[in-house]
């Protein structure tokens, strides 16, 4: 089977509707997706969430509950039944689509039952910072799972399984961290200092209970699902340790080289280097800085440099772990982490993951299908936002990376405002590609595809011209202002 150049598709957003129908247009577009040149699913968090239904799968209830049980107010997930759920899985999978789970052991919340111990309030600003005696605290950490009645696992899950919450229901209105008596929160971050906890209630992963559980939770699910792969989410706020042995057993239990890539954010270079370090290179990490250099360069436009479009980011420093993307749900609009790349931008940022050589790019459900939704903003009004489908285009960047992305990559990274590259002619692609983008005016750039005397064309439709490279298999090739033009043979 000739090799394809991967391409992940993130298939979800923050505001996915709550209709329960995912899993079903994932089985639905399945086929065309591979057809495409999809070659891999992220799939949003499958277990039931502390709000039910409407939980978007990252305030993790019941990680056994994959829409099976009544519980939290309904049967089924944001995103459907258990049932459409392993459907989905294996029509992709028949479709040459590899699946990757999201995996979400930071926090649990909603708990059933609520317990009285001992615990010290720490600053939510800082959690070096005590500001308070040891005292008795009545806390929601009790989860029984009722609607389960211990299918799948016996374990209920007790205060001492987590280390850390927000929330003393003696006192509601004091805002600390309270870290449970006995527990101490994990190492610091190099570049934030102590992140260990989140939000909810924080899991203990030194505990041996919740070790061992977590553990068959994997084997459990790996054998139910079938998945090829894990996104591991909140990973700077996680115990790399663990986590690392976590996937290794994983490997190890089903002799597979399953896929993980970590969602650690952080803009810090120095943190990123370190946890590399620090798991030998176990799992890929998304490209943070990237997104952040794309977003820059939308909103500076034509005053930001795009020589420097790949400075200081994962894919420049270490090209085989990085995951390269463009948007992904937390930084949409509204969101606490929203960092946009706004629109004009977008299909110059989708080329430069798609169409080079380095990195595993990420496309983003939204920016493929589009995405309307209305929610609250930090100023506590209601916004309407409309992102727009970049659906056509991205087809056929994706059509030219399974068929013209194999050659010698040339670049032209030498002009502050139009960059482009060239992919070489080589067996796999005898003519050629070249790309070039520009964030200023109308702009050309003399690049070599080292096929001589051939006809090309812009498949993005921007430019109607065609240009021929010369006996020495180099041609003028030209962009519009603020716009990216990918030349293929006629």
């Amino acid at each position: 089977m000739t090799e394809q150049n991967g391409v992940m598709m993130q298939f979800f957003h923050w505001y996915t509707p709550n209709d329960g129908n995912l899993w079903n247009q994932l089985a639905e577009s399945a086929q065309s997706l591979g057809e495409k040149g999809i070659t891999s699913i992220w799939l949003p968090p499958a277990y039931k969430g502390s709000s039910g239904g409407y939980d978007t799968g990252y305030g993790v209830y019941d990680l056994f509950d994959l829409g099976e049980f009544d519980q939290k107010g309904t049967v089924r997930t944001k995103y459907g039944t258990k049932d459409e759920y392993l459907n989905a899985i294996k029509t992709a999978q028949s479709n040459g689509i590899q699946v990757y789970a999201d995996i979400v052991f930071n926090h649990k919340m909603g708990a059933d039952q609520e317990e009285k111990f001992l615990a010290t309030p720490y600053s939510s600003e800082d959690h070096d910072e005590s500001i308070g005696e040891k005292q008795e605290i009545m806390a929601w950490t009790h989860f029984t799972f009722p609607g389960r009645n211990g299918k799948y696992s016996k374990l209920q899950w007790h205060w001492w399984h987590f280390s850390a919450t927000d929330l003393n229901t003696y006192n509601h209105d004091m805002q600390a961290v309270f870290l449970f008596d006995g527990k101490t929160f994990g190492e610091e971050d190099p570049a934030e200092g102590n992140v260990d906890y989140l939000m909810g209630c924080n899991v203990d992963t030194n505990n041996p209970d919740v070790r061992t559980e977590l553990l068959y939770w994997g084997e459990w699910y790996l054998e139910t699902t079938g998945i090829d792969g894990f996104r591991i989410d909140a990973m700077k706020h996680l115990d790399f340790d663990f986590i690392i042995d976590w996937i290794n057993h994983l490997r190890a239990k089903t002799d597979k080289n399953l896929f993980a890539v970590g969602e650690y954010w952080t803009g810090h270079t120095e943190a990123i280097d370190q946890f590399i370090q620090k798991t030998a290179g176990n799992t890929m990490l998304f490209d943070v800085n990237l997104h952040f250099n794309f977003s820059r360069a939308s909103k500076e436009g034509s005053s930001f440099n795009l020589g420097k479009i790949f400075e200081n980011t994962l894919v420049q420093s270490n090209q085989d772990l990085a995951v390269t993307f463009v948007s992904n749900h937390d930084t949409q609009p509204l969101q606490e982490l929203e960092s946009v790349v706004e629109k004009w931008f977008k299909p110059l940022a989708y080329a430069l993951i798609l169409l080079r050589k380095s990195g595993y790019p990420c496309i983003f459900t939204a920016d493929y299908y589009g995405a309307h939704y209305t929610d609250k903003g930090k100023d506590g009004l209601d916004h309407e936002i409309w992102m727009d489908s970049h659906q056509d285009l991205l087809d056929g960047f994706l059509y030219a990376r399974k068929t013209y992305c194999f050659g010698p990559q040339y670049d032209y990274l030498d002009d502050p405002s139009c960059i482009g590259w060239t992919r070489a002619s080589n067996e796999r692609n005898p003519s050629g590609m070249a790309v070039i983008l520009s964030t200023g005016d109308f702009a050309s750039k003399n690049m070599e595809t080292g096929s001589p005397n051939t006809k090309y064309y812009d498949l993005t439709g921007h430019v109607q011209d065609e240009i021929f490279t010369n006996e020495s298999g180099w041609g003028e090739f030209r962009c519009n202002a603020g716009s990216v033009s990918v030349w293929i043979p006629k």
